[in-house]
This record gives structure tokens, sequence and C-alpha cells, in this order.
């Protein structure tokens, strides 16, 4: 694999509230995904076992064009605007695919 690019999120949220609304926004923010990024192959959002003010995120695009597509929409946008007031703090992972299995749609 060649060509592929992704990176994982940690998200750590203030309380339990601003988790309930994290994952509202969250929520909103995946319907403009699957409406409108074809270049965005994987988009999941996880809690961590134990973890329950964690998310993380584990995000696969086709390439960085489609990252910075993705980054340049306007769901995408407004989840960045309104993320921090949720947030204690956040970690990102960039990631270059070097190999691996990916599935294919039916």
């Amino acid at each position: 694999m060649s060509e592929g690019f992704g990176l994982v999120v940690r998200f750590t949220l203030h309380d339990e509230d601003a988790a309930a609304a994290f994952d509202e926004l969250c929520a909103s923010t995946l319907e403009g995904i699957k409406a409108a990024e074809p270049g965005t192959l994987t988009y999941v959002s996880h809690v961590p076992e134990g973890e329950p003010l964690v998310r993380v995120f584990y995000e696969l695009y086709a390439d960085r064009a489609a990252f910075d597509t993705h980054e340049d929409q306007p769901h995408t946008k407004h989840f960045l605007a309104e993320r921090a007031k949720y947030l204690a703090g956040v970690e990102v992972t960039f990631l270059d695919v070097i190999g691996g299995k990916v599935a294919t749609q039916p």
C-alpha cells in the first residue's frame, strides 16, 4: 500500500456532561462525513475501556488530498470550532500507510 493517510486522535473531556455534548457533536459531524466525503475511508470514534472521559478517533483517508478535503468541509470546520469547549486535552498522531489490509465495499 503506497497510498493512504491516517490519524489517531485522543480527546480527553472535562466531565460526563462534556462527554455527552461532545458525542452529540461527533454524531452530527459524522452525518456530514458520510454524505460528502468519498475519500474518507474510515472515521470511527472509540471509548477506551475504563476511560469514560476519553474518545479515540481512528481516521483513514484515500490520500492526503482526501484528508485536506475533509478538513475543508463545513461540518468539519464546525466540529473543530466547537470541540474546544468540551476538551481537557487532545493528542494527534498522523500516520502514513506502509502496508496492511483494507476492507472493500460490496
